[in-house]
């Protein structure tokens, strides 16, 4: 009688081991992928006066030991500023606008303006692997206010998102700890004058209400992104001596019912092939270096297809969970479904070192 329990135990556990086993992918939060759809470049890592420029000056030394990735990227801005002065009235300039030229010559004394820290920024972060564009803006001159200003948007793996940066006054804007991009200042300014949001300076982002260096507010600042526009082609240092002059201006219903008035007029690329109007705001803040994932399961096998929008690409990366290490992987895999559960992590890795932001993928059988 003792041998029955066992012969009945037998029988269910072939049972199970006979049943088909299905796997699935769980929901795992990863960070959102927006494609670029409209930006046409981005600075070319593998040319040599990205090396030269690095070799030359030797910046890295400034963020030598520092981990965070936002504080190294404002640590390198504050070096910008440390070495350029501010001379909005010194035409002609030396350095025929090479940021390597600007840099020769504000380092023997001679100072320069905002498009020259535009250039100068946008060369030395894309240098360091941090995907940076250009950009102008302007408050418009409706209310007496008039004037153009370059800067740069710089891509935040670690935050996933754009943020807005100002080398010539070594300042951005943050809301809540988080730092603001260009259209996020401007929503903010046409809200309530830019009372909710913090200005703060240099790289241990302090707070300031009024920067007694050019005599001016915090709201006056907000108030220059009114305007904003992005060059299309992001390749001002790897294209130059030659710019082009396309710009993308988002088409909202400020824009629609409002005039951008420049040195007295209109600017000078309404009703002209270089203003480029995107009525999508997610398309101007596309997701540099983020993956995007296809899993396809079939049996025990899965399928993984990454995708990323990712300038100068090196490779892609992944790391086994629980305990893995980072190694290379390629674009398309195909892994082998053997345990209850398994987990992995991507990146991307870019041509300087940088990755990007981590994408999850979990398998779970049923």
């Amino acid at each position: 009688m003792k041998s029955f329990p066992i012969v009945v135990l037998t029988a269910i556990s072939l049972f199970i081991s006979c049943e088909p086993t299905t796997y699935h992918v769980e929901k795992s939060g990863n960070l959102l992928y927006r494609p670029n759809t409209i930006f046409k470049s981005y600075e070319d890592l593998i040319l040599p006066r990205f090396e030269h420029l690095r070799t030359k000056y030797q910046i890295d030394t400034v963020f030598h030991g520092e981990t965070d990735e936002l504080k190294r990227i404002l640590l390198l801005r504050h070096w910008i500023k440390s070495v350029i002065s501010i001379d909005d009235y010194g035409d002609p300039y030396p350095g025929d606008n090479n940021p390597e030229g600007i840099l020769d010559a504000a380092l023997q004394g001679t100072g320069f303006h905002c498009g020259h820290f535009m250039r100068v920024q946008n060369a030395v972060m894309n240098a360091y692997g941090y995907v940076t564009r250009t950009l102008g803006a302007g408050p418009g001159g409706t209310d007496g206010k008039d004037g153009h200003h370059g800067i740069n948007e710089i891509w935040l793996n670690s935050m996933n998102k754009w943020f807005l940066s100002d080398a010539k006054y070594d300042h951005h804007f943050e809301k809540d700890g988080i730092p603001l991009n260009a259209l996020e200042v401007r929503d903010e300014f046409l809200k309530n004058r830019a009372k909710e949001v913090v200005l703060v300076k240099g790289p241990d982002r302090t707070p300031i209400d009024f920067d007694k260096e050019i005599g001016r507010s915090k709201e006056e600042f907000a108030h220059t992104y009114t305007w904003v526009e992005w060059h299309q082609y992001n390749n001002m240092f790897s294209a130059w001596p030659d710019d082009d002059g396309h710009l993308i201006m988002y088409e909202d219903d400020y824009f629609k019912n409002n005039k951008w008035i420049w040195g007295g007029k209109p600017h000078w690329a309404y009703d002209t092939e270089f203003m480029i109007l995107v009525y999508d705001r997610d398309a101007i803040y596309w997701t540099p270096n983020t993956i995007r994932s296809k899993v396809t399961i079939n049996n025990k096998k899965a399928t993984i297809v990454l995708y990323s929008d990712t300038p100068n690409l090196k490779a892609y990366e992944l790391k086994s969970l629980p305990d893995g290490r980072w190694q290379a992987t390629t674009e398309s895999l195909t892994v082998e479904l053997k345990d209850k559960r398994h987990e992995w992590d991507f990146r991307t890795v870019n041509l300087a070192g940088v990755s990007g932001p981590e994408h999850k993928i979990i398998i779970k059988r049923e």
